[in-house]
Protein backbone atom coordinates (compact mmCIF):
# COMPACT_ATOMS: atom_id res chain seq x y z
CA UNK A 1 0.00 0.00 0.00
CA UNK A 2 1.43 3.66 -1.44
CA UNK A 3 2.42 5.86 1.65
CA UNK A 4 0.08 8.98 2.33
CA UNK A 5 1.62 11.67 2.69
CA UNK A 6 -0.23 15.03 3.54
CA UNK A 7 1.43 17.20 1.07
CA UNK A 8 0.07 20.72 2.34
CA UNK A 9 1.13 19.74 6.66
CA UNK A 10 5.01 18.22 4.85
CA UNK A 11 4.99 21.40 3.01
CA UNK A 12 4.69 23.36 5.59
CA UNK A 13 6.75 21.76 7.90
CA UNK A 14 10.03 21.64 5.20
CA UNK A 15 9.59 25.71 4.65
CA UNK A 16 9.49 26.26 8.65
CA UNK A 17 12.77 23.91 9.08
CA UNK A 18 14.57 25.74 6.01
CA UNK A 19 13.28 28.85 7.45
CA UNK A 20 16.05 28.27 10.32
CA UNK A 21 18.43 27.22 8.27
CA UNK A 22 17.73 30.67 5.62
CA UNK A 23 18.39 32.60 9.17
CA UNK A 24 21.87 30.74 9.92
CA UNK A 25 23.19 30.79 6.76
CA UNK A 26 21.72 33.86 4.69
CA UNK A 27 19.71 33.86 1.72
CA UNK A 28 22.74 34.64 -1.47
CA UNK A 29 24.88 32.03 -0.44
CA UNK A 30 22.36 29.10 0.25
CA UNK A 31 21.40 26.80 -2.45
CA UNK A 32 18.60 24.16 -3.03
CA UNK A 33 20.86 21.28 -2.86
CA UNK A 34 22.21 22.81 0.99
CA UNK A 35 18.47 22.85 2.02
CA UNK A 36 17.91 20.15 0.47
CA UNK A 37 20.52 18.15 2.38
CA UNK A 38 19.64 20.17 6.11
CA UNK A 39 16.12 19.11 5.76
CA UNK A 40 17.62 15.11 4.75
CA UNK A 41 15.67 15.36 1.21
CA UNK A 42 16.23 15.14 -2.21
CA UNK A 43 16.95 18.09 -4.19
CA UNK A 44 14.00 16.60 -6.51
CA UNK A 45 12.03 16.42 -3.69
CA UNK A 46 12.39 19.93 -2.58
CA UNK A 47 11.88 20.84 -5.84
CA UNK A 48 8.37 18.77 -6.13
CA UNK A 49 6.95 21.03 -3.48
CA UNK A 50 8.78 24.32 -4.04
CA UNK A 51 9.35 25.24 -7.48
CA UNK A 52 12.61 27.53 -7.02
CA UNK A 53 14.15 28.93 -3.51
CA UNK A 54 12.19 32.08 -3.99
CA UNK A 55 9.10 30.02 -3.22
CA UNK A 56 11.08 28.01 -0.56
CA UNK A 57 11.69 31.52 0.85
CA UNK A 58 8.02 32.71 0.59
CA UNK A 59 6.64 29.85 2.42
CA UNK A 60 9.55 30.47 5.26
CA UNK A 61 8.05 34.02 5.39
CA UNK A 62 5.14 32.52 5.30
CA UNK A 63 5.19 29.94 8.31
CA UNK A 64 6.88 32.44 10.24
CA UNK A 65 4.22 35.34 10.17
CA UNK A 66 1.97 32.88 10.78
CA UNK A 67 2.87 32.18 14.07
CA UNK A 68 3.55 35.79 14.59
CA UNK A 69 0.35 36.43 16.54
CA UNK A 70 -0.64 33.45 18.68
CA UNK A 71 -1.53 34.69 21.15
CA UNK A 72 0.69 38.20 21.43
CA UNK A 73 -2.30 40.75 22.23
CA UNK A 74 -3.88 40.51 25.70
CA UNK A 75 -6.95 42.16 25.23
CA UNK A 76 -6.96 42.57 29.03
CA UNK A 77 -3.58 44.44 29.19
CA UNK A 78 -2.65 47.82 28.39
CA UNK A 79 -1.16 49.25 25.09
CA UNK A 80 2.30 49.66 26.59
CA UNK A 81 2.01 46.08 28.03
CA UNK A 82 1.46 44.82 24.60
CA UNK A 83 3.90 47.27 22.80
CA UNK A 84 6.84 46.15 25.48
CA UNK A 85 5.91 42.30 24.67
CA UNK A 86 5.91 42.49 21.12
CA UNK A 87 9.13 43.99 21.60
CA UNK A 88 10.12 41.36 23.32
CA UNK A 89 9.24 38.81 20.44
CA UNK A 90 10.98 41.26 17.70
CA UNK A 91 13.73 41.39 19.89
CA UNK A 92 14.59 37.83 20.16
CA UNK A 93 16.02 37.33 16.41
CA UNK A 94 16.67 40.66 15.07
CA UNK A 95 19.83 40.81 14.17
CA UNK A 96 19.66 37.37 12.17
CA UNK A 97 16.51 38.70 10.36
CA UNK A 98 17.90 41.66 9.64
CA UNK A 99 20.90 40.34 8.52
CA UNK A 100 18.56 37.80 6.47
CA UNK A 101 16.23 40.34 5.36
CA UNK A 102 18.88 42.77 3.84
CA UNK A 103 20.97 39.82 2.36
CA UNK A 104 17.76 38.58 0.25
CA UNK A 105 17.25 42.50 -1.10
CA UNK A 106 20.54 43.22 -1.99
CA UNK A 107 20.34 44.20 -5.85
CA UNK A 108 16.69 44.98 -5.67
CA UNK A 109 14.94 48.42 -6.46
CA UNK A 110 12.15 49.97 -4.67
CA UNK A 111 10.51 49.55 -6.89
CA UNK A 112 10.94 45.44 -6.74
CA UNK A 113 10.90 45.39 -3.08
CA UNK A 114 7.59 46.97 -3.62
CA UNK A 115 6.22 44.43 -6.02
CA UNK A 116 8.22 41.70 -3.62
CA UNK A 117 5.25 39.19 -1.63
CA UNK A 118 8.00 37.57 1.23
CA UNK A 119 8.66 41.69 1.69
CA UNK A 120 4.83 42.97 1.35
CA UNK A 121 3.56 39.80 3.25
CA UNK A 122 5.73 40.36 6.61
CA UNK A 123 5.02 44.11 6.81
CA UNK A 124 1.82 43.49 6.48
CA UNK A 125 1.50 40.94 8.86
CA UNK A 126 3.86 43.36 11.50
CA UNK A 127 1.51 45.96 10.88
CA UNK A 128 -1.98 44.37 11.18
CA UNK A 129 -0.58 43.18 14.76
CA UNK A 130 0.51 46.81 15.53
CA UNK A 131 -3.05 47.81 14.51
CA UNK A 132 -4.37 45.76 16.75
CA UNK A 133 -2.83 47.05 19.84
CA UNK A 134 -2.89 51.08 19.00
CA UNK A 135 -5.22 50.82 15.73
CA UNK A 136 -5.26 51.88 12.22
CA UNK A 137 -3.97 55.47 12.59
CA UNK A 138 -0.94 54.81 14.59
CA UNK A 139 0.20 51.63 13.18
CA UNK A 140 2.86 53.05 10.53
CA UNK A 141 4.57 55.65 13.17
CA UNK A 142 4.66 52.92 16.04
CA UNK A 143 5.88 50.42 14.22
CA UNK A 144 8.44 52.55 12.60
CA UNK A 145 9.45 53.13 16.52
CA UNK A 146 10.04 49.49 17.56
CA UNK A 147 11.71 49.00 14.48
CA UNK A 148 13.72 52.22 14.97
CA UNK A 149 14.27 51.16 18.53
CA UNK A 150 15.38 47.57 17.74
CA UNK A 151 17.86 48.73 14.75
CA UNK A 152 19.29 51.60 17.06
CA UNK A 153 19.99 48.60 19.89
CA UNK A 154 21.34 46.29 17.92
CA UNK A 155 23.80 48.99 16.15
CA UNK A 156 24.60 49.87 19.70
CA UNK A 157 25.64 46.86 21.22
CA UNK A 158 22.90 46.36 23.43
Amino acid sequence: MPKRVDHEAYSRALAERAAAYFSAHGYAGTGMRQIADHLGVSKSALYHYFPNKEALFLACTRQIMAGLDSGLVDPGASEQENLDRLLEVMRVNFGAEMALVFDYLRGKTRAEIAQDEAMQMAMESYRALVERIVGQARAEETLARLLGTLLLEYCSGK
